[in-house]
């Protein structure tokens, strides 16, 4: 099962690394240098959630297909929950452009997702762990 984590979240981080190039450049024609630092702050956000959550899932995956799954759905909770005190304690912010920061946050989100969700779906995966005694 860990063999299966890596290309999937490879997959999907080159996809999702595409998409963040478009949102910044999108972001500063948009907004400008605050549109720019908004997007920029967005991807690194998002990148630090799925590094992390590739890392627990892999270590997860060697205690067993339970853990990978509590260890998926609470990293999963756990980023939702950061993203929205984030995008509501700098919703105010003059520093850089709210609305920027939290539009490429939820793009890239979704695009890493569905990205992840389509490679899982093409992946053989067996349902079953075998017992190797037949």
């Amino acid at each position: 099962m860990l063999a299966n984590i890596a290309p999937m979240a490879r997959r999907s981080a080159t996809v999702t690394a595409a998409v963040a190039a478009v949102m910044v450049v999108f972001s500063a024609v948009l907004a400008g240098h605050k549109g720019l630092i908004g997007a920029a702050i967005a991807v690194v956000l998002v990148a630090a959630f799925f590094g992390l959550s590739v890392l627990a899932l892999s270590r997860a995956a060697k205690i067993n297909a339970q853990a990978m799954m509590l260890a998926g759905m609470g990293t999963y909770l756990v980023k939702i929950l950061v993203l929205l005190f984030l995008v509501g304690r700098f919703q105010n912010s003059t520093a850089f452009n709210p609305f920027v920061f939290g539009l490429t946050a939820i793009v890239l989100v979704l695009v890493y997702d569905i990205v992840l969700a389509i490679t899982w779906t093409k992946t053989k995966q067996l349902y079953v762990e075998p017992d190797g005694e037949r």
